[in-house]
């Protein structure tokens, strides 16, 4: 289950990035509750999470093919400073009371260049610390702190919003950027396994783009990631409006729904690294369980049940990213990974610029228990998309 974990510099890096992703875990929720509490609109905080991820889908193909280039190291060590800086700019603003919406939208969308570069290049980094046969086991584990960070962040961010206020949660995140500093900086250089860098020539990135094309273990878990990035991975704006306006709750509820949600996705990650199996085969039996479990949110008729449909979307979320990302990793060549692991990030990320306006309004017109059931006819739909092609993407 940690075998990944052996690896010296493996252990070094996912320590500070845990950390790190703690702290961006305590903005996305300041970020949320900010707009909420400027605006009170479902459609403007969609809107302001889509300008925080439409960078990640207008840029991320294009930052694949730097990752590709350019050592990822050096790639990573400019990203997050650049995305500590634009944290400290934004808590300055709430800290001194001149925060505007327009202020949190600009920055949202200075967030999401920076982390259209840096995305891909943390995926793929993966595999150069620690080979390519661990590589299975350190996505899942990489998955999993991604999801503990869940548990945490927005736990500290309830704290600190109840306590000393908004804008210090976006001093809190700025503040974690330099853990994931200091553990690049720690690194055995001897102990990597660097991929050589794509030299530059033209075509290159459509080149990536027919190579992703060409093998069904990698198109089709896009396709499918795609689906459900757009419409069910939405939880930044339907949490907070199920939290607020369908059951009335305070600021906290929202922390706590999306506590449970990472909870439930460090059970699933565990559960996924002791398991070991990829696969579209086992990725659309992940998307019918998500579904599923986005259905039981939906249909939640008090916040107690909804925390508990939480914890099992967490679980199944969890299970469908960490298999969908080592599958696709595992089938695709080192020098194209880049670019393959930026589509990915597209697929999962960028889509939210699309999804989020759609969740937004959608939840403003009906109620956030119908942009819910949206996503889980998304996932049903993704599952529809792998079946088809489930045997013979299993071969990976």
């Amino acid at each position: 289950m940690f075998t990944a974990l052996s690896v010296p510099n493996f252990r070094r890096y996912v320590a500070g990035q845990s950390l790190s992703l703690i702290g961006t875990w305590v903005e996305t929720v300041a970020q949320a509750l900010l707009v909420l509490r400027l605006t009170h609109s479902g459609t403007l905080l969609g809107l302001t999470t889509a300008a925080r991820y439409a960078p990640l889908l207008l840029l991320s193909p294009y930052a694949g093919l730097m990752v590709d280039r350019f050592p990822k190291r050096r790639v990573l060590l400019a990203s997050q400073f650049g995305l500590g800086l634009v944290s400290v700019v934004l808590g300055t603003s709430v800290l001194t009371g001149s925060v505007r919406l327009w202020q949190v939208i600009v920055l949202a969308m200075l967030f999401g260049m920076f982390s259209a570069v840096d995305n891909p290049a943390r995926q793929a980094f993966v595999q150069e610390l620690v080979g390519h046969d661990l590589v299975r086991n350190a996505v899942t584990l990489n998955s999993t702190s991604v999801n503990v960070a869940r548990v945490i962040g927005p736990t500290i961010a309830a704290v600190l919003v109840s306590t000393v206020g908004i804008g210090w949660c976006f001093m809190a995140n700025a503040a974690s950027f330099g853990f994931v500093i200091t553990s690049l900086l720690s690194l055995d250089n001897r102990a990597l396994h660097p991929s050589a860098p794509v030299d530059r020539a033209r075509g290159q990135f459509r080149a990536g783009l027919r190579y992703a094309a060409s093998r069904t273990s990698i198109i089709r878990p896009l396709l499918m990631m795609a689906l459900i990035g757009t419409f069910a991975f939405e939880f930044e704006v339907s949490l907070p409006l199920l939290a607020e306006k369908t059951f009335r709750g305070s600021e906290t509820t929202y922390s706590w729904l999306l506590a449970a949600l990472g909870a439930g996705a460090v059970g699933g990650g565990l559960y996924t690294a002791y398991s070991g199996r990829t696969g579209v085969k086992r990725l659309t039996k992940a998307s019918v369980a998500f579904g599923i479990a986005v259905g039981l949110v939906a249909a939640a008729p008090t916040i107690a049940t909804a925390t508990a449909a939480c914890a099992l979307t967490g679980a199944a979320s969890i299970i469908f990213l960490a298999t969908g990302n080592a599958t696709i990793q595992i089938a695709s060549k080192p020098d194209y990974r880049g670019r393959v692991t930026a589509l990915w990030s597209t697929a999962l990320i960028g889509s939210t610029a699309i999804g989020s306006p759609i969740i937004g309004t959608l939840s403003d017109a009906a109620g956030a228990r119908y942009a819910l059931l949206l996503g889980t006819a998304a996932c049903l739909c993704a599952a529809a998309v792998g079946s088809r092609f489930g045997r013979v993407s299993n071969l990976v």
